[in-house]
C-alpha cells in the first residue's frame, strides 16, 4: 500500500455523526495489508459500531512484526468522521524567504547537514554559500564508476565526497534514534517535498534507496539557489580565515579536473558552517595545525558480512521464498565482548557491498540498497565500537590517533592485494576457524574478492571479539553463521574519528567564534536525518547567536 494514497474516504451510511477522531491498530497479513481498500474498510470498523456517513483514513505508520512464524504488517490509523479532517502541516519549502546579500555564511560541504543547515538560513533570509569539494549529483556518477569498473579513487569525488554526501550513494536510510534532537517528521516532509516517496512519512524504517535519492538531493539544491542561496563544487577548502577570534572566512584552491590556480581564492562572510562529513581527514588534520581545538572521539571498525538475502528472509520470516507482499528482511544484532560492543551497522537488505575508499592505497567497504531492494544479496557491517585507549599506539598524533589507527587498518587491507579494489575477503566459516578460504561465497561487491586471511589483517583485538559476537550472532540467529556468508574488510567509516568542540548554547567552536561545527564529521551526528536535524539546529543557533534572529521553531 502507497503512502501517497493513505487518506481514504469511507461512507457507511447516511445518518448524522458528530465530528470525531479515533486511533485505530490494525495487525495484517502482508497480503491484506496490501490492499488499500480492505485496510480503510477494516479501519472503520475497528473505530467503532456507531460510526456513520463519510469517513477519512489517514495511515499514520506501517512496521512488520515478523517475531512469530507468520509475519504481520502492523497499520496504525486514524478514523476521521463527521466532516474531521487530518491536519495538513504547511509546505516547509512556502516556508522559505528571498536571501539577503548583506547577510552570508558559508557551509563547508553539502551533505545532509549542510543542505538542511542553507535551508534553516533561508527560512531567516540569510544567504547560504555552500562549498563542497566533490561534484555534483550527477556527474559524481563517472567517478563512483571508475573506482568500481578499473580501482581509481578520485580523492574528492567518491563515495563519501560529493553532493549529498555519504549517504546519496549507500542506501539512503533515514532511520534514526535521534528523537530529542528535533522534528524528524519536519526532516521527512522536506524530503518528501523535494521529491521522495510518501512512504517514508509513515514506514517505522524509512529508506528511500540509492537511486532515487540523488534526483531528491538535486531539488534541495535547486530550492537553495531559487531563492537567493548557492552551491559551488569542485572547491576545497584549505584554510579557516580568523580574525580577531571570529571566523570570517576561508581559504579555497579548485580540486577539479582541470584545477586552475587562478580560482584559489579567500571567501568572506560572516559565519562559517563546518559540515565536511566523517571522511574529511584533510580538514581535521588543517584544523590540529592551525590550534583550533579538535577532540579525539570513540568509533567502529569492522567487517562487512554478506548472505543470501533468500537466506536472511528464511531466518527473519520463516518463508524461502518470502511472499511478495514482504519487504527484503533486514536484522539488528548487538553484544558486548570484553567491555566492547559489537553490533550491525547499515544493514541492506537486497543490497550491494561498495568501495568507498577516499584516497589511492587503502580498502574501504560500504553497504547500499535500491528503492526497491531487489539484490539477491544482504550486507551489513559488524564492527567493534572502540574507546580512546585502543589507539594508544599512535598516541603522538594527539586528537587524530584514532584517524591514524583507521588509516593504518585500511592500508593494511588494500597491501594484502593487487594494487586495485579488490577487497579481502573470507568465508565466516573459516573466520570463526581462523583460516584463509580456498574459496569464497558469490559477492555482490563490484571490484572482486580475494581470498586472504583477514583474521590475520585485523588488529588481533578485532579479531577476537568479532569472532565471539559473531558466535553469539549465530546462536541468535539460526542459520546465519553459514559457508555461504562472506566477510569483506574493511568496515571502517562508521562515523568520524574526532569530536570539534562546540557549546551547548551557541553550538559555536568552543574557542573560536561564528565558527559553527556541524554534523557528523564534527561528532554530532551518524546518517541522514541526524545530520539534517545537526544542521536545522545549527543554522537556528547561528541565525540567533550573529544576526540576533529569534530561533523559529
Amino acid at each position: 500500500m502507497n503512502a501517497g494514497v493513505c487518506i481514504f474516504r469511507v461512507t457507511t451510511g447516511n445518518r448524522a455523526n458528530k465530528v470525531m477522531k479515533r486511533e485505530v491498530v490494525l495487525k495484517l497479513s502482508p497480503a491484506d495489508a496490501a490492499d488499500a481498500d480492505l485496510v480503510r474498510k477494516l479501519a472503520v470498523r475497528r473505530a467503532g459500531k456507531n460510526i456513520h456517513g463519510e469517513c477519512e483514513v489517514q495511515i499514520v505508520r506501517r512496521s512488520i512484526d515478523a517475531r512469530k512464524d507468520s509475519p504481520k504488517i502492523v497499520i496504525s490509523a486514524e478514523v476521521y468522521c463527521g466532516g474531521g479532517k487530518p491536519e495538513r502541516p504547511p509546505s516547509e519549502t512556502e516556508q522559505l524567504r528571498r536571501a539577503d546579500p548583506a547577510k552570508r555564511v558559508l557551509i563547508v560541504g553539502a551533505g545532509p547537514a549542510g543542505y538542511f543547515a542553507a535551508l534553516e538560513l533561508l527560512r531567516h533570509g540569510i544567504t547560504p554559500v555552500v562549498l563542497d569539494r566533490g561534484k555534483d549529483v550527477r556527474a559524481r556518477r563517472r567517478d563512483l564508476r571508475a573506482i568500481q569498473q578499473s580501482g581509481r579513487v578520485n580523492p574528492h569525488s567518491n563515495y563519501c565526497f560529493g553532493e549529498g554526501g555519504a549517504g546519496t550513494y549507500s542506501d539512503g536510510k533515514l532511520y534514526t534514534n535521534s528523537r530529542k534532537r528535533g522534528d524528524i517528521q519536519r526532516v521527512l516532509r522536506i524530503l518528501v517535498e523535494h521529491g521522495a516517496q510518501e512512504d517514508i512519512l509513515i514506514d517505522a524504517h524509512p529508506h528511500i534507496g540509492s537511486n532515487k535519492l540523488p534526483k531528491v538531493v538535486e531539488n534541495i539544491r535547486r530550492s537553495i539557489e531559487d531563492h537567493g542561496g548557492s552551491v559551488h563544487f569542485n572547491t576545497l577548502v584549505e584554510d579557516i580565515l580568523i580574525d580577531d577570534g571570529r571566523a570570517c572566512g576561508v581559504a579555497v584552491s579548485d580540486c577539479g579536473e582541470k584545477p586552475s590556480p587562478q580560482a584559489d581564492e579567500q571567501l568572506k562572510a560572516d559565519a562559517v558552517v563546518l559540515a565536511a562529513g566523517h571522511s574529511a581527514r584533510d580538514i581535521f588534520a588543517m584544523l590540529q595545525r592551525r590550534g583550533i581545538t579538535v577532540e579525539a572521539k570513540p568509533f567502529g571498525i569492522g567487517l562487512r558480512i554478506e548472505h543470501p538475502q533468500a537466506l536472511i528472509d528464511e531466518i527473519q520470516y520463516k518463508q524461502r521464498p518470502r511472499s511478495r507482499h514482504l519487504p527484503a528482511a533486514s536484522y539488528k544484532l548487538v553484544t558486548h565482548v570484553d567491555g566492547r560492543g559489537v553490533f550491525s551497522f547499515c544493514m541492506c537488505p537486497g543490497g550491494l557491498i561498495v568501495p568507498a575508499a577516499t584516497a589511492p592505497g587503502e580498502i574501504v567497504v560500504n553497504g547500499m540498497s535500491m528503492s526497491r531492494r531487489d539484490s539477491a544479496f544482504a550486507n551489513s557491517g559488524i564492527v567493534v565500537a572502540l574507546e580512546l585507549e585502543d589507539f594508544k599506539q599512535h598516541a603522538r598524533h594527539g586528537a587524530l590517533a584514532g584517524m591514524r589507527f583507521q588509516r593504518e587498518v585500511e592500508q593494511r587491507m588494500f597491501a594484502a592485494g593487487d594494487g586495485t579494489q579488490r577487497a579481502p575477503g573470507q568465508s565466516l566459516t573459516d573466520f570463526l576457524q581462523r583460516r584463509q578460504s580456498n574459496s569464497l561465497p558469490e559477492s555482490s561487491y563490484i571490484p572482486g574478492l580475494f581470498s586472504a586471511p583477514v583474521h590475520e589483517l585485523l588488529p588481533s583485538m578485532l579479531t577476537a571479539r568479532l569472532g565471539t559476537a559473531l558466535k553469539h550472532f549465530g546462536r541468535k540467529l539460526r542459520g546465519f553463521n553459514t559457508e555461504e556468508a562472506v566477510l569483506v574488510g574493511v568496515e571502517s567509516r562508521t562515523s568520524s574519528p574526532v569530536r570539534i568542540p562546540r557549546s551547548n548554547e551557541t553550538r559555536e567552536h568552543v574557542n573560536v567564534k561564528h565558527l559553527f561545527p556541524c554534523g557528523e564529521g564534527a561528532g554530532y551526528a551518524g546518517g541522514i536525518v541526524s545530520a539534517a536535524l545537526d544542521g536545522v539546529n545549527v543554522a537556528r543557533s547561528l541565525a540567533a547567536t550573529v544576526f540576533g534572529c529569534l530561533k523559529a521553531e
